[in-house]
């Protein structure tokens, strides 16, 4: 029988259990998967805490985003078949060797790429995507700047804002986050937290204010960032591990910017033919070779306590996978 990594109430990885659970058949319009691979990200881990804005039923199987082997097809699906490999985000039951998913909510993996790499694709780079190109209006030969550039979602934000057209900026509070960046297509990268932050972030754009803002960290940075943007910059909001800001409204009004939130499962429910199309749109980038997330780390399914905790830790320079099986291939 299938495993789950699964808890009767929130708290710390390691008060999760594996255990035996069978999620069932396919009932219309979903999909039975068989899970090879999945994505752990800071928030699947404060989900699973019980500290996330939002807190799922009980008991609970965390994780978002996955890769596997379609099992079986229910009534009324059309654009997957059994043998199909694919990859898709969901909300919670992600860590576990099978899972029953909306069919809408997957995708055929691109050609070429891996299990492990599409397992870490649909929330990071439809987040970014859709932050960019639709809240951020973004347009070709404006500069980005990036925070937290070797995490999920900002390693994501370097490679969409390269194709977009930007020049992208990367801070990141390492060397090794630093070098991650660019190598993922930064065009310059600078040290996060250092005293002359701003002043490197002006250098590396030949003295100009930045046009957009790609901010999944929060806390004292969103105050510093704000103040890098020009006349009409946007400061798009992905995310705040690091704290609420105390923000002045009157910076806003001064630099003619704005704060822009973006929420990808808000815009999912608000807009789901939108959405749709985003996702459609970086599942065929990817195919093309235009996306490529970065691994820090793969473990086995029994070390997913290990795993978890690394992803909270934020220190890894790419995604934790954890792998089912043979995931990996």
């Amino acid at each position: 029988m299938p495993r789950a990594i699964i808890a009767d109430e929130f708290g710390p990885p390691e008060s999760y259990r594996l255990a035996e659970r069978d999620p069932g058949h396919a009932g219309a319009g979903q999909v039975r998967v068989a899970i090879k691979a999945a994505g752990i990200s800071y928030v699947d881990v404060l989900m699973a805490m019980g500290k996330y804005q939002m807190k799922p039923p009980l008991p609970f199987i965390p994780g978002s985003e996955f890769s596997g082997i379609v099992e079986e097809v229910g009534e009324g699906v059309t654009h997957l078949a059994v043998g199909d490999a694919v990859f898709g985000s969901e909300f919670g039951s992600v860590f576990a060797e099978a899972g029953v998913f909306k069919a809408k909510s997957l995708a055929r993996l691109p050609d070429g790429m891996r299990l492990d790499e599409a397992a870490v694709l649909p929330v990071n780079y439809l987040t970014a995507y859709y932050a960019l190109a639709d809240r951020g209006r973004a347009r070709p030969g404006e500069t980005l700047l990036v925070l937290g550039a070797a995490g999920g979602t900002g390693f994501a934000a370097v490679q969409v804002g390269k194709h977009l057209g930007l020049r992208v900026i990367a801070s990141a509070s390492s060397e090794a986050k630093r070098q991650a960046a660019l190598a993922g297509g930064a065009d310059a990268a600078v040290a996060s937290g250092a005293e002359d932050w701003r002043e490197q972030i002006r250098a590396a754009n030949d003295g100009k204010p930045v046009d957009i803002v790609f901010d999944p960290v929060g806390g004292e940075a969103t105050d510093l960032a704000f103040r890098t943007l020009g006349y009409d910059g946007r400061h798009l909001v992905i995310g705040f591990p690091a704290g609420m800001t105390a923000l002045k409204t009157n910076l806003p009004l001064l630099k003619m910017a704005s704060l822009v939130g973006v929420d990808v499962r808000g815009h999912g429910i608000a807009r789901p033919e939108e959405s749709a199309a985003y996702r459609k749109t970086v599942a065929e980038l990817a195919g093309q070779g235009k996306f490529h997330p970065a691994i820090a780390a793969r473990y086995p399914m029994e070390d997913y306590a290990a795993a978890m905790n690394e992803a909270y830790s934020g220190k890894a320079a790419g995604r934790i996978v954890l792998i089912m099986g043979d995931g990996g291939k």
